[in-house]
């Protein structure tokens, strides 16, 4: 187009020098008196005239750069888009499988969530562009929570732009952990404790136990400053939750966020949960009598945790355990096994945690807290769960760090716990 206009200009300049020279030749041959032009006229005409040319030349220049240049900058506002897959499909056709496979729930166990969350999530008059209906931000959440899917693959399919998707996550999430938290993730009052102990003993066969103590190493891209602290004893980069659960596998306590290079002890020491523990909070005051003795409630975990008096774990495999302590092992690592198929479970229906690249280091304990809650609402519902969501939530490739806990920190008073309970298994039998 360009070369075009270039190639037309010139031929008019050839035309009008033509027509300008015939005319010069017509007046010098008559004289000046005949009505011919003089040399200073003759140039004063032509410097106006390639003057005005050259202005028209740039004016269309600059046309034709501006029409070619919206290919390439386009709008600045978003272009419309349809809302109708959401009121018009998921809303109205979506049978109950379909909730549970996008949603990881039934539809009434979603807009309970939604009536829950919408003191929170409210519309707040100071936005500029209209503010999305809550179950529909509700939704977005969720279902970036259960598969994990990027900001910008689940934009086109609710007709919002990816730092909507974005705005929603943050927001649902914030909403779930100030609403939701005091409902589903507390510390559990005297009676609930010993309903707690109950189940434990009713449905693991361990007594006088209120939980099972692990953590969960979560995949993370950490910021370049930071590799170091957030790389684990495995070589992969994570952020360290830990977790307490009771006999049904619901969580009670969480603390989460610390960089995968902590190990277990260190983060026992620097939670919640220990400080609950050494001011007594997790047993009544006296404590309850267990074969004939006064004892604290205990909780249950692996060989990375101390030994304390409300902390059991395994003895140290070898050749010298006798029949009593294996048989101590086996009870302890089978009642433990419910905060493992706790967090398979979790991972399983809120794959978000299976990789957090989209979700900045600030947000995450908030959305790990989250994801825990909806754990919680999810079991408490009684909403099913499939099987098939396990595939995938271990992947080989990161093992989880095992690192045994300091001597230094081991509760010489602990040993006497374990021997009880050693006692307990022995009068019981094999079981």
């Amino acid at each position: 187009m360009r070369e075009r206009l270039l190639v037309l200009l010139c031929a008019l300049a050839r035309r009008r020098r033509r027509r300008a020279g015939a005319m010069a030749g017509n007046g010098s041959g008559s004289g000046a008196g005949a009505g011919g032009w003089d040399g200073p006229q003759r140039r004063a005409w032509l410097r106006h005239y390639y003057s005005q040319r050259q202005k028209r030349l740039m004016t269309l220049l600059i046309a034709h750069r501006r029409r070619t240049s919206c290919c390439f900058y386009p709008r600045a506002w978003p272009s419309f888009r349809s809302t109708d897959w959401w009121e018009q499909v998921v809303l109205k056709e979506f049978g109950p499988q379909d909730w549970l496979e996008k949603f990881r729930m039934s539809k009434e166990t979603f807009f309970y969530i939604c009536n829950q969350l919408r003191p929170g999530l409210a519309p707040h008059s100071a936005h500029f562009h209209p503010t999305l209906p809550l179950e529909k931000r509700v939704a977005v959440a969720l279902w970036h929570l259960a598969t994990n899917v990027e900001y910008q693959t689940l934009s086109p399919l609710f007709g919002v732009g990816p730092s909507t998707v974005q705005s929603c996550v943050r927001e649902v999430s914030y909403a779930i952990v100030l609403l939701l938290k005091p409902l589903y993730l507390r510390l559990p009052d005297e009676k609930e404790l010993e309903n707690m102990v109950r189940i434990f003993c009713t449905r693991w066969g361990f007594p006088h136990c209120i939980g099972a103590l692990d953590s969960l190493h979560i995949p993370i891209h950490p910021p370049l400053r930071l590799t170091a602290d957030y790389c684990n004893g495995q070589g992969w980069h994570s952020i360290l939750t830990q977790a307490t659960v009771d006999g049904l596998g619901q969580f009670w306590d969480v603390s989460t966020a610390f960089p995968g290079s902590m190990e277990n002890s260190a983060v026992l020491e620097s939670s919640s949960l220990w400080v609950l523990a050494k001011e007594g909070r997790l047993c009544p005051n006296p404590p309850k009598h267990f074969m004939g003795k006064a004892q604290k409630y205990v909780l249950l975990g692996d060989a990375t945790y101390p030994l304390q008096d409300w902390i059991l774990k395994p003895y140290q495999e070898d050749e010298k355990l006798t029949q009593r302590q294996l048989q101590f092992n086996y009870r302890l690592k089978r009642a433990h096994s419910v905060i493992e198929n706790a967090f398979l479970r979790l991972k399983a229906r809120w794959q978000i945690l299976l990789k957090c690249d989209d979700c900045s280091l600030e947000l995450l304990p908030t959305l790990v807290l989250a994801c825990c809650i909806l754990h919680n609402v999810c079991e408490a519902h009684d909403n099913p769960f499939n099987e098939e969501w396990l595939e995938g939530t271990e992947p080989t490739e990161l093992p989880k760090p095992s690192q045994p806990a300091p001597a230094a920190m081991e509760d010489n008073r602990a040993e006497q716990v374990r021997e009880l309970m050693c006692q307990y298994f022995e009068s019981c039998g094999e079981g």
